[in-house]
């Protein structure tokens, strides 16, 4: 399967004071189109830095990125990327933050919201365009940004631990949610998490980083079937997808 996106022996690091820190050291990662790939491990092992690379935000020390079969290495390039945080702006309304793809993308005011105020329904947040962050949950806000995000309209979604802020029953609720946007979207999907089961549940791949300077060091496909529900979670396929990635994080931060 031809890889969409690429990231072929990728090595960073930045400096802390005088000092410079390796972040991570030789990883590559493949996504196909339509996949959803997760790349998990333990807090600071790089998984963010990754994502960033990825996005073109920051340049490796060393590797390269590529996009669609071309070289996009540090280069700034239109994918949806969603970091941890909604980063929904405060004065504006839902509406107008999810708008901001599509005025950057050259479509007019009313064309730009008559887009959202259609998708509105689809990410639960109908009869809510006219409020500000500041009154809506948490999980309200992470639908909202997602819909900004999906919005870029890329082939790609690049999602920084989404779920991570959240209470324990909204984050699977939210898990659920998203599958069932992603089916209608049909976008492949680099995915960080420092949680397994979550991982687990969402993917097709998954790659298992080690602690910093991280490292690729396991790739598990996921063949559960899809579409799927929560009650996979006790099934004796996931109870061993769980047992080996667990059994990988801890050989990794032994090295």
């Amino acid at each position: 399967m031809r890889a969409h996106l690429r990231l072929e022996n990728i090595s960073a690091s930045y400096f802390s004071g005088r000092e410079k820190l390796a972040v991570l050291k030789g990883i590559s990662i493949d996504v196909a189109a339509g996949e959803f790939v997760s790349l998990l491990g333990p807090s600071g092992s790089g998984k963010s830095t990754a994502l960033k690379i990825a996005a073109g935000l920051i340049r490796p020390d060393y590797g390269d990125v590529y996009l669609g079969g071309h070289e996009i290495t540090g280069q700034a390039t239109r994918v949806g990327y969603m970091p941890q945080q909604d980063l929904l702006f405060p004065w504006k309304t839902l509406l107008q933050n999810a708008a901001l793809p599509l005025l950057a993308a050259g479509l007019s005011p009313r064309e730009a919201s008559a887009r959202v105020s259609g998708l509105l329904p689809v990410f639960g947040l109908e009869g809510f365009a006219s409020y500000y962050p500041t009154r809506l949950s948490g999980g309200m806000k992470q639908r909202a940004a997602l819909l900004r995000t999906v919005l870029i309209e890329s082939s790609l979604m690049l999602l920084d631990e989404p779920f991570a802020a959240l209470d324990a029953l909204t984050r699977e609720y939210l898990q659920e949610w998203l599958l069932q946007i992603l089916n209608r979207f049909q976008r492949a999907v680099l995915f960080v998490t420092h949680s397994i089961d979550e991982a687990i549940y969402l993917s097709d791949r998954i790659y298992m980083i080690s602690e910093r300077p991280g490292r690729i060091v396991l790739e598990k496909q996921i063949d559960l079937p899809r579409p799927r529900s929560r009650s996979i979670v006790t099934s004796p396929l996931f109870a061993a997808y769980r047992e080996s990635l667990m059994e990988a994080l801890a050989a990794g931060s032994k090295e």
